[in-house]
């Protein structure tokens, strides 16, 4: 697995000379609003929600003294906490509401790579609704998995020294399931829903070198 994982990595190396050669900056214009618009609303919805859920955790502690320093506690891991989980709901969204602008750039890299591929391989004519269905479907059942999984990594990763560990799985999880909603925009052409789950599954170095990169380009503050 450590092999493919080194494979997405690579994937990236090419790739910015590869969208200016194949004049591809255009469909990247939508995309980035609508992940600036979502990114507003996580930020609005870590603001305006921290007081309501720090004074809910603050009931918690039913002693006198120290209450205003738990309340501030409460208050940062509040505001932390809805931001974690707004950062897994936006990068989800994003992907899937970019769906019917980011097939399209898949399939000009596609037939750039293998010009005579579609007489040879199953090919799949999708309409830009069906992409967008698509991408809801398998994001939102990503979601699920991801939120199960990472909730429970991330509450032990606060376990003093051997916390660490948790963390590092916590990321590579989120990658995983990142690098999963970026390689579906080719797979929705060939396979099926439960193929294209199967195939990833199969390939998950990939899918996980490919959401590495694509993480650490989100913790870009603005830019990402």
């Amino acid at each position: 697995m450590f092999r493919n994982i080194i494979k997405g990595l690579k994937a990236y190396a090419d790739g910015f000379s590869l969208i200016g050669k194949l004049k591809l900056w255009q469909f990247f214009l939508v995309p980035m609003a609508i992940s600036l618009i979502i990114a507003g609303l996580v930020g609005l919805a870590a603001y305006g929600l921290s007081d309501n859920l720090a004074n809910l955790i603050s009931k918690l502690w039913i002693w006198e003294w120290g209450k205003e320093g738990f309340y501030t506690v409460a208050e940062w891991i509040s505001g932390l906490s809805i931001i974690l989980l707004g950062f897994i709901l936006y990068k989800h969204l994003v992907m899937a509401l970019s769906a019917p602008f980011m097939s399209p750039v898949s399939e000009r890299i596609e037939k750039h790579f293998y010009p005579h591929a579609r007489h040879h391989v199953q090919h799949r004519d999708t309409s830009n609704m069906q992409q967008l269905w698509r991408g809801l479907r398998i994001n939102l059942r990503n979601i699920a998995y991801e939120f199960a999984i990472t909730i429970p990594l991330l509450l032990l990763s606060f376990i003093p020294v051997v916390g660490i560990v948790f963390t590092i799985l916590a990321f590579i999880v989120q990658a995983y399931y990142a690098g999963f909603g970026n390689i579906d925009y080719t797979l929705e052409r060939h396979f099926t829903y439960r193929d294209s789950v199967l195939f990833v599954k199969r390939h998950r170095g990939i899918a996980i070198g490919i959401g590495i990169v694509f993480m650490g380009m989100l913790f870009i503050p603005i830019m990402g």
